[in-house]
């Protein structure tokens, strides 16, 4: 059964999408690769960087982290390893249940996110401006 064309339309509109998102992650590796990361890996740095209670660096259960992220919890803790060798994050037990593994920015990280974060913007400025 042949597509109408308004399913025709939906179907070529998330294409795009798709599309964009590889793009603009590709612009991204490249882009953030003297600096030492990847998109996934400066998008770990710049959620955890966000801050939390009074502006300071926050520290996020790698559960919540994987959603905000939108990465498998493997794919993530794998991320988080690495990171984690190169003293960009630490990890810990969360105080309020020890089952749980929280993230937190060290001041490497800080500093690493602080000095990529113009040339990441940018990026993102670039490929998803809407009038070109």
């Amino acid at each position: 059964m042949a597509a109408n064309k308004s399913e025709r339309a939906l179907v070529d509109e998330w294409r795009d999408v798709l599309a964009l998102h590889a793009r603009t992650t590709c612009e991204l590796d490249r882009a953030l690769q003297p600096y030492g990361l990847g998109a996934s890996d400066f998008e770990v740095l710049d959620v955890l960087a966000e801050g939390g209670a009074e502006n300071a660096p926050a520290s996020w259960r790698v559960q919540e982290l994987a959603g905000r992220v939108h990465l498998s919890q493997s794919a993530l803790s794998r991320l988080i390893a690495r990171l984690e060798k190169d003293a960009l994050v630490v990890r810990g037990m969360c105080p309020e249940d020890r089952r749980g593994v929280q993230v937190k920015l060290t001041e490497k990280g800080l500093a690493r996110h602080a000095e990529a974060q113009p040339l990441q913007r940018e990026v993102l400025t670039r490929m998803l401006d809407r009038s070109s």
